[in-house]
């Protein structure tokens, strides 16, 4: 085969936050993104936790919680309606990983993560030039 090798179109969600995927935050994301994730899933930061719809990185908090208050609401609560997230096989995954991501490799499943970790400092390598 000739020729440069076909990248992704699209960028993806990285998550800011360490903790457990919450349906209330999962639920808005999806709609700019498919997911690799599901509510109780257990996320750091650096984590891909999806596919933007764009084709850049987006950094995401999955463990939003819906805000609580004393006051009564004009509204109702909605149902969460998830799609189920995308599980990748480890041939996938490895197709899927660009040149600044990692895939990690666990007993029970694959996680997809940023070669740097934070996000502050991705910007700043991004800002170098490296």
């Amino acid at each position: 085969m000739e020729g440069d090798v076909p990248r992704r179109a699209n960028g993806v969600m990285v998550s800011t936050s360490t903790g457990r995927a919450v349906a209330f935050a999962l639920n808005g994301l999806q709609q700019r993104a498919e997911m690799f994730v599901g509510p109780g899933d257990s996320v750091y930061e650096g984590m891909i936790v999806g596919e933007n719809s764009r084709e850049n990185d987006m950094a995401v908090n999955p463990m939003k919680e819906k805000k609580l208050s004393n006051m009564r609401a004009a509204g109702t609560d909605d149902n969460i309606i998830l799609k189920p997230p995308r599980r990748m096989s480890l041939e996938a995954a490895l197709e899927y990983v660009e040149d600044d991501e990692l895939l990690e490799i666990t007993p029970t499943n694959f996680r997809l993560r940023k070669r740097l970790l934070r996000e502050a400092i991705r910007r700043r390598e991004e800002r170098r030039g490296n």
